[in-house]
């Protein structure tokens, strides 16, 4: 249940359309469930994914629902923050249905992209960086790595070419906390999210077969242009949902932006401004 309360001060200009009004209310009501959600979930530990991270996640997992793709018996959401360093747990695996933590574990991203933090994205070949965006998990294979997952790059222009670039889910022993007090960061991939060899069996089981993994970074440009993050999804068809208790306003939405702070590579702050 939802049990937010959003207020919208109304402004004297900037008054929009009854159309963009029930799209602007739609939104309130998508944002608090999925903060609902977030409140839920039994994030542990000094350092649990920031709920930024987690409502751009949860979002494109709503929408990839929406659209069919996903396996609806597996409700199983997977992040990669990589705004962290390498040097954190930057990988959560979440059981949306049961509202809980799998594994909280390392991961690591390309060559290409950075040393301690990826600073760098790509969808090109031989590129050896990590690729931003939504993925359908796939089927299992054994690999160089052993027991290794397929992944389908969903988001165009971003991470379409996975499967040629062979980026799957596979263990390496360059990730582990050993390799970071010798190195002072995680090893690299070419582009794979790489996890803890002990942990690649047990991850990977749960979450193949259809379920959607996010990698993230606060870049502008995939924040700006994913289809999936833009995807407008009706409050009525959320699961479990129940926004009775927000407060919805009675009036017209008037214009806003959104100004995110970014400090270090991450969100610092979020405004919202009149337009």
């Amino acid at each position: 249940m939802c049990s937010i309360v959003l207020w919208m001060m109304i402004a004297p200009t900037g008054i929009v359309s009854a159309d963009e009004n029930s799209r602007a209310i739609e939104d309130l009501r998508l944002s608090a469930y999925i903060s609902g959600v977030y409140q839920q979930i039994a994030f542990t530990g000094d350092n649990p994914l920031s709920q930024d991270a987690f409502s751009k996640a949860y979002r494109g997992y709503l929408s990839l629902a929406d659209a069919g793709m996903l396996n609806p018996e597996l409700q199983t959401l997977t992040v990669c923050d990589m705004s962290r360093p390498s040097t954190e747990k930057r990988m959560w695996v979440i059981d949306i249905a049961a509202r809980k933590v799998l594994f909280n574990t390392y991961v690591a991203h390309g060559q290409g992209s950075g040393d301690d933090l990826a600073e760098e994205f790509s969808n090109r070949m031989d590129s050896h960086q990590s690729s931003l965006g939504f993925y359908v998990t796939g089927d299992t294979y054994d690999g160089d790595h052993g027991l290794s997952l397929k992944l389908e790059g969903v988001d165009a222009g971003f991470n379409d070419a996975a499967m040629d670039r062979g980026i799957v889910v596979h263990g390496a022993p360059y990730v582990s906390e050993r390799f970071i007090a010798e190195n002072n960061r995680l090893g690299r991939s070419w582009g794979c999210p790489a996890v803890p060899d002990e942990l690649k069996e047990p991850i990977i089981n749960a979450i193949k077969g259809g379920t959607c993994l996010f990698i993230y970074a606060p870049q502008a440009s995939y924040l700006a242009s994913s289809h999936w993050l833009h995807h407008r999804i009706a409050a009525a068809s959320l699961p479990d949902v129940n926004c009775s208790e927000i407060a919805m306003p009675t009036k017209a939405v008037p214009r806003t932006r959104v100004i995110e702070y970014i400090s270090n590579g991450r969100v610092d702050s979020v405004k919202t401004i009149p337009n």
